[in-house]
């Protein structure tokens, strides 16, 4: 088993204590079986009230795992994004996807 974090448990907890309101807007992505990376941002988006997925945390404490690179690689071809449009978008860097593509393609 991987050290990872339960986010769908940290996320519940930080909805009922600070975000009662806003319960029924993530109650369909807390309820998914698989809790990926991506699902976490979309997460953060929603609770700091902003609708991109744009963040101003440090970059440096980020990281993916294999299914949500390949999540973001697949949102690459299905939104016909060049890799800068793709690293604005998830507030990357292009040498990053640049990366990612060799490695993972």
């Amino acid at each position: 088993m991987e050290n990872i974090p339960d986010y769908r448990r940290i996320y519940t907890d930080l909805i009922n204590e600070k975000f009662p309101e806003k319960k029924e807007a993530l109650a369909a992505m807390l309820s998914k079986q698989n809790f990926s990376i991506l699902d976490v941002i979309t997460c953060s988006s929603i609770l700091s009230g902003k609708e991109e997925t744009v963040f101003t945390f440090n970059q440096k404490h980020r990281s993916f795992d294999r299914q949500s690179i390949l999540e973001i690689l697949t949102y690459q071809k299905n939104n016909q994004y060049n890799n800068a449009e793709l690293a604005r978008h998830f507030n990357l860097s292009r040498n990053t996807i640049a990366r990612w593509k060799k490695k993972f393609l």
